[in-house]
């Protein structure tokens, strides 16, 4: 198999693994660096694999049904992945704080359903950066944290 190969299967079952139905946060310790930045636009950044673990377990505690998938195939070159997505979830969990445009009370019933295109670096078989851009406008509406002018 060719290193784009390689790293294509690493992504996929990084995004099947932490990002998808199911989350196994020991897919963290496999496949991350030590010292791995996950950047998003509507999040803080989070760097290392004790941050990245934390973050995603306060936001599938708020919104245990999120799941994010595949909208498009992995597309790879030298040492990165490109993937396309959709996905989202409906807050039914405790307060969540992590947004940056603001914080949600417990269990609002609120969904949440966006789309968003992400860059993975791979490094020696493993993630150094997951850096994304994703429609969080869209997002936060859903929620009721921003409002359209």
């Amino acid at each position: 198999m060719s290193k784009e190969s390689d790293n294509k299967a690493i992504v996929g079952r990084w995004f099947t693994e932490f990002w998808g139905k199911t989350c196994n946060l020991g897919v963290v310790d496999d496949l991350a660096t030590p010292n791995m930045l996950l950047q998003y636009s509507l999040h803080e950044p989070r760097r290392g694999r004790q941050d990245i673990k934390a973050f995603m377990t306060g936001f599938r505690e708020a919104f245990p049904d999120l799941n994010f998938w595949g909208a498009a195939d992995l597309i790879a070159e030298g040492d990165y992945v490109v993937g396309r997505w959709e996905g989202g979830g409906t807050h039914t969990g405790p307060a969540f704080s992590d947004f940056l445009a603001g914080s949600l009370p417990a269990a609002t019933g609120r969904k949440m359903h966006f789309t968003g295109t992400t860059v993975l670096r791979v490094e020696s078989g493993k993630i150094t950066e997951e850096i994304g851009l994703d429609d969080g406008v869209t997002a936060l509406q859903q929620l009721g944290l921003i409002h359209a002018a």
